[in-house]
């Protein structure tokens, strides 16, 4: 999967998508809102198995109390993990549909650096355009379809900002 100016090219498509509000950054960090640039990988995938069925084998149910921790201080920050849980975490069942489908990219993982950012995932947009906190959003149909062609360890390039003019 490679991000373009037009959407994200794979397997000859081209799957329109949102990204951060913050843009792309070559130098991510938790709360700008900004999609990092580099190479990354699909390393989970998660669903809401009351809303949708299981899209592939390896997808994992998304349950009550599933969430992400985002709190950079924690020994679980950019990490699934489940309530209670008192530090600063983002709900992964969302009463919204975002986070019906969620794919997981190994953005600063498995060790993550504190402040770095946190939770980069590939879910369905709110709509065409409207900017994620940093993740890529699709269409429901798009992001099912991928889903449904990718693999773990799929790539995912985000182009570096190193020689573009704003």
């Amino acid at each position: 999967m490679v991000l373009t100016p037009k959407g994200m090219r794979f397997a000859g498509r081209i799957l329109p998508c949102s990204i951060g509000r913050g843009g792309l950054s070559n130098h991510k960090f938790e709360g700008d809102g900004a999609t990092p640039t580099g190479s990354h990988r699909i390393v989970g995938m998660l669903y809401r198995p009351d809303r949708i069925r299981r899209p592939v084998d390896w997808a994992e149910p998304i349950g009550p109390l599933d969430l992400w921790s985002d709190a950079s201080e924690a020994a679980e920050y950019n990490e699934h993990v489940r309530a209670p849980y008192a530090a600063s975490h983002e709900a992964l069942r969302r009463a919204d549909p975002l986070y019906d489908l969620v794919l997981i990219t190994d953005w600063n993982w498995p060790i993550a650096k504190p402040g770095r950012g946190s939770a980069i995932f590939l879910h369905q947009w709110r709509r065409p355009g409207y900017p994620t906190e940093g993740c890529i959003a699709f269409s429901r149909e798009n992001l099912h379809w991928l889903a449904e062609q990718i693999a773990p360890e799929t790539r995912l390039v985000i182009p570096s900002l190193a020689g573009r003019i704003p």
